[in-house]
């Protein structure tokens, strides 16, 4: 069994803490992403794991040892950085073999883990090219070769795809996600885009400022967030967040919407106080009729639109809108939604109101 555990971790760098008591348990063959804004904590937390930035706190163990204090080398772990770090003077086929090599293992054996490498992740007709000759697709799939050649208990990816373009990011997170399902092993990911935490996770870790916010199976943060950062920080587009005023028993006026109220079954404070209500774009429709509400600036994408609009209180909405709408920019419209599908949050803590 190799999972990870974090107990209590705390990182320091002087006077300045970065990480702030992070508990955590990651199971045997799980895909766990970190995510969250830059300078979040999620890259210092996955190099405290592998042991290239030492713990100034608390205990972390894999497979049931306590590493805390171990080499890297010693942790059973393989790291893929966003940089490639390929030897540009050696074939495929030696920069992958080239870390079971220096560790002095015989060179029958090497050949057989990196043939077997290439064949989970169909490079065996570029072995003999170097990375000069290789796309940035390939390359980053070398780059997980040689981590694959190591047989480590705990893979460890630090956003690997960011230096890839968008089309490419999509091709490696399936084959990312397919050779997590080949391999069967522990993965911990790490990235700002919510994206991939999503299409790839088994469990995400939201980090801010160097604590969890909240850990959960992807649609269960989408779906059930515990406060207004992760409910705007899981999703695409972004949550919507407007102000609202308390204004009877299970009521919310929304100035934004024209002052509309929206019934709801939450516990709300008292009368007069303000809450913040969360609108998801995917949950919202348009329809033309007069209101302080307009349509500002159209994204068209195809098969769907984002509709920014512009509401009389300045608050922005976006409304995600499928198939081909013919509502013009600055026409006015009343923005319809489901009032159960709506969140809402305290206006000072920005926690959930359930």
């Amino acid at each position: 069994m190799t999972g990870v555990k974090l107990e209590n971790a705390v990182k320091r760098y002087g006077n300045v803490q970065v990480i702030h008591g992070v508990s955590l348990e990651i199971a045997d063959g799980e895909f766990c992403v970190f995510v969250g804004p830059s300078g979040c904590g999620k890259s210092t937390l996955l190099r405290m794991i592998a042991g290239l930035e030492e713990v100034s706190g608390g205990n972390i163990s894999i497979g049931g040892r306590d590493v805390t204090n171990a080499d890297p080398s010693e942790r059973g772990v393989a790291m893929v950085f966003q940089t490639y770090a390929l030897y540009p003077h050696m074939t495929v086929e030696e920069n992958m073999g080239f870390g079971l090599k220096m560790t002095g293992h015989p060179k029958d054996e090497i050949k057989r883990k990196v043939a077997q490498a290439a064949e989970i992740l169909q490079l065996g007709p570029y072995l003999q090219r170097k990375p000069k000759a290789l796309s940035g697709g390939q390359r980053q799939r070398v780059a997980i070769g040689r981590a694959i050649t190591r047989g480590p208990e705990v893979f460890l990816f630090d956003e690997p795809l960011s230096n890839l373009d968008a089309e490419l990011r999509v091709d490696m997170r399936v084959e990312i996600s397919k050779l997590h399902k080949e391999l069967g092993a522990t993965m911990i990911y790490v990235t700002h885009d919510q994206v991939e935490a999503m299409t790839l996770a088994d469990k995400i870790v939201v980090l801010r400022d160097g604590v969890i916010e909240q850990v959960g199976a992807p649609m269960t943060l989408y779906q059930d967030p515990d406060n207004a950062f992760v409910a705007g920080f899981i999703g695409s587009p972004s949550m919507n967040f407007l102000e609202g005023t308390v204004s009877g028993q299970g009521k919310v006026s929304v100035a934004a919407l024209g002052s509309r109220e929206i019934e709801t079954q939450v516990s709300l404070p008292a009368v007069g106080a303000t809450v913040l209500v969360g609108l998801r774009p995917q949950d919202i429709g348009i329809r033309h009729e007069a209101s302080p509400v307009t349509v500002d600036i159209r994204e068209r994408l195809g098969g769907v639109s984002y509709d920014y609009l512009k509401t009389p209180t300045g608050e922005r909405i976006i409304a995600e809108i499928k198939g081909d709408d013919a509502i013009e920019e600055g026409t006015e419209v009343v923005v319809e939604f489901d009032p159960a599908r709506a969140y809402f949050f305290d206006t000072e803590t920005r926690m959930r109101l359930r």
